[in-house]
């Protein structure tokens, strides 16, 4: 219906994974749903796609975990440039404006770019991409140097499923374990790859309608009648829309986009 009411002139394709989180069973998986998509045969729920914003929350993870800042430290977000092997990197923030010292509350439930890049820098490229990992983005195979400062902002590219487990291992307090495709699938043994602590501020941020309110407004689709954690990203060049998030009880991750990788309108 929402893939309907946006129109095939805009967008074709959408997938979506739902998780329980205290068993790891997929209770839903579409990988697709054909209609006026071009590229019914593709797996959405398995492909890898550009992550965009998705990726901040454990980076804002990481460094709560590590004492480096709180969700009340001040990150400065106005413009600035890196001196990379390529040139300079100039990231922009999605309305293209600059908001100024924000808390670290704002800039991760606002979304904003220059504050991540900012945050990435006390993280470490390096440890931020191994952290990754860890949390069971496996398409991550190059060395953080590969990504650059750009990994902040989601360079690397995800799986939705991957998303789907991730998000869950905050949702139960930084505790990463497989998903449960099959009946038959073993549970597999949670292993912590975030304290229980740096797990609750991020999903609180992530709850908070307020702090995100100068990005998305006070009345958005984010905000639910019930307690519930949520990120939204969009990749380069509008090629990606993802928005994953959780309750105490279940993980819903969602992908919009074309299976072909053109842009949507």
């Amino acid at each position: 219906r929402q893939l309907q009411g946006l129109g095939a002139t805009r967008v074709r394709d959408g997938a979506v994974v739902v998780v329980d989180n205290a068993t790891g069973d997929v209770l839903a998986y579409v990988g697709g749903v054909g209609g006026a998509s071009t590229a019914a045969q593709v797996d959405g729920a398995a492909a890898y796609r550009q992550a965009g914003s998705t990726l901040k929350p454990f980076l804002y993870a990481q460094v709560f975990e590590k004492g480096y800042l709180t969700p009340a430290s001040i990150l400065d977000d106005s413009p600035v440039q890196l001196d990379t092997a390529s040139g300079l990197y100039v990231p922009q923030n999605y309305d293209r404006a600059f908001k100024g010292p924000v808390s670290a509350r704002t800039a991760l439930a606002g979304s904003l770019n220059v504050p991540a890049v900012r945050t990435l820098l006390l993280a470490g490229v390096e440890d931020f991409r191994d952290r990754l990992w860890d949390s069971g983005y496996r398409g991550l195979t190059e060395d953080g140097a590969y990504y650059g400062y750009s990994l902040a902002l989601g360079s690397a590219e995800v799986t939705l499923l991957e998303q789907a487990a991730a998000y869950r291992a905050l949702a139960r307090g930084g505790r990463w374990a497989p998903l449960r495709l099959r009946a038959g699938d073993p549970h597999g043994t949670p292993r912590a790859v975030y304290t229980p602590a740096a797990a609750w501020m991020v999903g609180d941020i992530l709850a908070d309608s307020n702090a995100r309110a100068q990005s998305f407004g006070l009345d958005s689709a984010l905000r639910l009648p019930f307690w519930a954690a949520a990120k939204t990203g969009t990749s380069k060049a509008m090629r990606d829309n993802w928005c994953i998030g959780y309750s105490d009880r279940f993980t819903v991750a969602v992908w919009v986009g074309n299976l072909e990788g053109d842009s949507m309108r």
